[in-house]
């Protein structure tokens, strides 16, 4: 079984499974987004490295697969630190949900009312609608934001694995 695993685990297949992952997660965002859950700032900001991954995972595969054992690194590396800076951030948007921080202003800050209708419009036209700390949608009893920390912080540690395997 470990050895089948260690066959699998070649830098060319990470990558790939990186990709697989990458174009999973975003098509579920997009498929919850078409069904009327739509997503705050901080959840437009946690698909970044999915979207970096697109380009970054073809890249480490093709370097790997060709021997350019330099880009390949490169290339995991720079997706392994995206990964982590992307549980990290989703951490953090967890413990917005859970009221333990203060999130982004725009997002999740106090409802002001307005002293005029003048001042209403304006409100109308510059606060979203749509907050960081209520999250809509529970899958399994988390969040969307918890398991972006889970799958993030798992392909932080595949493109890391990546990394070194590019270097054998």
């Amino acid at each position: 079984m470990a050895a089948a695993l260690l066959r699998f685990a070649t830098p060319r297949n990470l990558a790939l499974l990186i990709s697989a992952v990458s174009l999973a997660a975003i098509g579920g965002a997009w498929t919850y987004e078409s069904l009327g859950y739509l997503p705050c700032e901080l959840c437009y900001k946690e698909r970044v490295p999915y979207y970096a991954a697109f380009a970054l995972a073809p890249l480490a595969a093709f370097a790997a697969q060709t021997g350019r054992e330099g880009l390949a690194r490169g290339a995991f590396l720079l997706m392994a630190l995206l990964f982590a800076g992307n549980a990290a951030l989703s951490i953090y948007h967890s413990g917005v949900e859970w009221k333990i921080f203060a999130g982004p202003s725009d997002c999740s800050g106090p409802l002001t009312t307005a002293g005029s209708v003048a001042d209403f419009m304006k409100q109308l036209q510059t606060v979203k609608v749509v907050r960081c700390d209520e999250p809509t949608l529970w899958v399994l009893g988390l969040t969307l934001a918890n398991w972006n920390v889970v799958v993030a912080a798992v392909l932080a540690g595949v493109a890391f694995a990546g990394a070194r395997r590019a270097r054998l």
